[in-house]
């Protein structure tokens, strides 16, 4: 009789039987998917080694091919012409900049914002006096963020107050819906309001004859887009694009020097991407999905490029004066990063003050300026760093107002303009030596958003030659063609 043995349950002949069994070839197990493309709670500690790693194994999160919309502007409300309280001379170099209501809580009751209503005013760009200002009636007032104007200078955008959509008309909205004010600029009074389908953030001129525009992403009617072409001849909204297509959340768009391609701020979808840098500050999140910039064909509203960014929640996209790098910033880590173009590459990496927001270039191309506005950061910020565009290393950290955002080198290549939402007021460096040359206060001490720089020829033609979209006109102090005044 055969003795059979059991070995943990197993027979030995099975045993047996296994060990001269035909090999098996040896699989290679399937490659995990990209860190990119895993939500949050499935990312391991142990794969985030590096942002190169995110960086090579990107995943597109755009739709391909064409995907430009329209939107049908509706008219709200018109006003007829008023009697011009400006006339500007001939060869002269304006500045135009919205204000709002709000302010800072760590001012003196002298200073504090007096306005009731959103206010437009006007400089000399070479005195630095305010020369004219006006307040809109306080049922117009809305929550302004930038200084918008028509390339020919003759009209002013900015966010008007909040819309209720009548019945029958577009999807209605999400979030409570804002609207755009067109203004003249020489009466500085409301000529139109109008409903885009959101609410305003940025403006800024592009190819010398649109107006290029985003809204705010959670206040926007369903059908409404975030980033948008409008035309100042018709007030028609030409094109533009909307998240849902973009694979993500959009937050604000720059166009380049070219004026050819439109370099969007992306935020991963599912959450706010303020909160959420906020929270890693709190140590409520750990990290966050990274955040992206699209670059997007004009001309078919294509997307052709992203390049994931190794910092939380950009707010600025600025172009080196050859236009082959950009730099953008991360407000919820405190850092600026240097981007080649064509590669997507990262240059370098490094740290601001806290919350950075708007960036600048000086006049040569040397160095850039971040505006450490505080966001994300309680808006305590009030210095502005300034780094070497070649090296990444640090030049200079400089004093400044509470919530400086925006931050515009002069056309004549010689003054940076930064805008203080927090104390009401605009600092002007000497954009070499960094040498505080003036700072102003606005009337009634309203936040400052934008800088819109308007120059006039001898014939008294007004035209568009700085705003947050960098140089127009045929102005480009960095690559010898400053405007002197």
């Amino acid at each position: 009789m055969k003795t059979t043995y059991t070995l943990c349950g197993i027979s030995a002949l099975a045993l047996t039987a296994f060990a001269f069994a035909a090999p098996v070839a040896a699989q290679t197990p399937p490659a995990p998917p990209p860190i990119s493309s895993l939500p949050i709670t499935d990312v391991p500690y142990e794969q985030i080694t590096s942002f190169e790693q995110v960086r090579l194994n990107w995943v597109r999160k755009a739709q391909e091919g064409n995907i430009g919309r329209t939107f049908d502007v509706q008219v709200i409300q018109e006003w007829p012409v008023a009697a011009p309280i400006f006339t500007p001379e001939p060869g002269k170099v304006y500045v135009y900049e919205n204000t709002g209501r709000g302010g800072h809580a760590d001012r003196p009751p002298e200073e504090k914002n007096t306005n009731k209503s959103n206010r437009s005013v006007i400089l000399d760009a070479a005195t630095h006096k305010v020369i004219a200002s006006v307040e809109l009636p306080p049922e117009l007032a809305g929550s302004v963020h930038s200084t918008g104007l028509s390339p020919d200078g003759k009209y002013i955008y900015e966010a008007g107050p909040i819309l209720t959509a009548p019945e029958g008309s577009h999807d209605p909205a999400p979030a409570p819906q804002g609207s755009i004010l067109k203004i003249d600029a020489l009466s500085l009074q409301p000529l139109k309001l109008f409903n885009v389908g959101g609410s305003l953030h940025h403006s800024q001129v592009i190819q010398d004859k649109w107006v290029l525009m985003d809204n705010f992403a959670t206040r926007r009617e369903t059908g409404g887009l975030d980033v948008m072409l409008l035309d100042p001849e018709t007030d028609t909204i030409l094109g533009g694009i909307r998240d849902e297509e973009m694979g993500g959340n959009v937050y604000t768009s720059w166009a380049d020097p070219t004026g050819e391609y439109v370099y969007v701020l992306m935020e991963p979808s599912g959450f706010s991407g303020y909160s959420a840098a906020g929270q890693t500050r709190t140590a409520d999140l750990r990290w966050i999905r990274p955040f992206w910039v699209s670059k997007v064909r004009l001309a078919d509203w294509t997307v052709v490029q992203e390049y994931p960014y190794p910092g939380y929640r950009s707010n600025w996209i600025q172009f080196s004066p050859d236009n082959k790098f950009f730099y953008v910033d991360g407000s919820g880590d405190d850092k600026l990063i240097k981007i080649n173009i064509e590669t997507g590459e990262v240059v370098w990496s490094q740290a601001t003050g806290p919350g950075p927001y708007g960036i600048e270039v000086n006049g040569d191309g040397t160095q850039v300026w971040a505006a450490d506005k505080g966001e994300t950061v309680s808006m305590f910020g009030r210095t502005i760093t300034v780094i070497n565009a070649e090296t990444g290393k640090h030049i200079s950290t400089l004093p400044g107002a509470y919530m400086v955002d925006h931050i515009i080198l002069s056309p004549n290549g010689k003054e940076m303009w930064a805008t203080s939402n927090g104390e009401g007021k605009l600092w002007i460096y000497d954009s070499d030596t960094r040498k505080l040359l003036d700072i102003v206060p606005m009337p009634g001490f309203g936040d400052a958003h934008g800088l819109t720089f308007v120059a006039y020829d001898d014939k008294g033609v007004g035209r568009v030659v700085a705003d947050q979209g960098d140089f127009h006109g045929g102005v480009d102090p960095r690559n010898g063609k400053p405007l002197n005044y």
